[in-house]
């Protein structure tokens, strides 16, 4: 049997088969965070597809983390009917499902906020807008919003929490140096940086308990000068570990000129899989399970990958977004590689329409 379609296990979760689908941001909530009636057929579609487990795209843990038009949220007990319909819409169809958990931090739209709120004062290099350091009161909210956050996503009935720690967002911006300038006990060495991030999760494990997965994606490496490196990531991933973290996706980039989050234009197999070079090097230091995120497109890579014990788990979004039955197509026999010319065609340009493939199919099946 081919290794992509053996069982395997993130903490106390079975998956079915070693396909994961990478969290993607949605853009079909209303105003509230509430999701709108696409959000659930998007996520039957992805639970009748076939793949392993399904990571929802990243939801608000408080207000003032909402990083932008069409989030979904997760900030308040009133949202917790609306994200048990989406568990009960997955699990109907045999399919798994975990709740991301982010606050945007300096990240934000500025059509979202009044004010954006991290770890120090400072301006985004992404934007003109005034960055406000957070207090530490502040600090010990979000800490609590999280724990709150992933208290709702049990009882709302999702198999696991997965902790949005990359790509420049809040949680990313305390562990690194080029975001994080404090001089108290929350900025400094890795240690001190990281603290914000531990005490998220132990906020998180005290509402959950032991025994539901969390999960992480760790952005392991920022790609700009002073910014998160490899070594850093790896202490990181060892107290987490002693602490009971259940896997960790490994992705990075805070899409500076070195590392992206993201790559345009993979059409062959050398150029997918481009964050593998950071799980050889983190694999050795770590028994978590791993998840690998990054132009998958091929089943002879992925199932190399998995081989070769590298990794545990591959992730996805982009390709089930132009296929969300692309693993049952593999399973099946019928196709080996995804459609998907990694345009970046499908982020929404406006409201009310969400993420959707927008590449020509003359395009994608030349």
């Amino acid at each position: 049997m081919t290794a992509i379609f053996t069982p395997g296990n993130i903490g106390s979760l079975t998956l079915p088969n070693r396909l994961v689908r990478s969290a993607t941001a949605e853009r079909m909530a209303d105003d509230t965070g509430k999701p709108r009636s696409e959000y659930f057929s998007l996520y039957r579609e992805l639970a009748e597809g076939g793949v392993g487990l399904i990571i929802t795209g990243h939801m608000y843990v408080h207000p003032s983390g909402k990083a932008h038009e069409e989030m979904a949220g997760i900030y308040s007990d009133d949202l917790i009917p609306h994200l048990s319909e989406l568990t009960q819409t997955v699990h109907e169809e045999g399919g798994l499902i975990v709740a991301q958990i982010n606050h945007g931090g300096m990240y934000s739209d500025e059509t979202t906020l009044p004010e954006f709120i991290a770890p120090s004062d400072t301006a985004s290099d992404e934007s003109d807008h005034p960055v406000r350091a957070m207090t530490e009161d502040e600090i010990y909210t979000m800490i609590d919003a999280f724990g709150q956050a992933a208290r709702r996503a049990k009882e709302a009935g999702f198999d696991g929490v997965q902790i949005h720690s990359a790509h420049g967002y809040l949680i990313s911006q305390f562990l690194s140096r080029h975001k994080n300038k404090r001089e108290d006990e929350w900025g400094g060495g890795i240690h001190d940086r990281m603290r914000f991030l531990i005490q998220v999760y132990k906020s998180i494990r005290n509402k959950v308990g032991d025994n539901f997965p969390v999960i992480m994606k760790f952005g392991v490496i920022d790609g700009v000068e002073g910014g998160l490196t490899l070594k850093d990531s790896l202490e990181v991933i060892k107290e987490l570990e002693k602490l009971g973290l259940d896997g960790i996706e490994i992705s990075g980039g805070l899409d500076g000129k070195n590392v992206r989050s993201t790559r345009k234009g993979i059409r062959s197999e050398k150029e997918e899989a481009y964050f593998l070079p950071f799980a050889k090097e983190i694999r050795p230091h770590t028994k978590l399970p791993l998840i690998l995120v990054g132009g998958m497109r091929s089943k002879k890579v992925m199932d190399q990958i998995l081989s070769d014990e590298i990794v545990d788990f591959i992730s996805m979004c982009r390709p089930l977004i132009t296929e969300p039955d692309f693993p049952n197509k593999m399973r099946l026999g019928l196709q080996d590689k995804s459609r998907c010319i990694s345009s970046n065609n499908c982020w929404a340009e406006e409201n009310g329409i969400g993420i959707k493939c927008k590449c020509p199919l003359e395009k994608i099946t030349k």
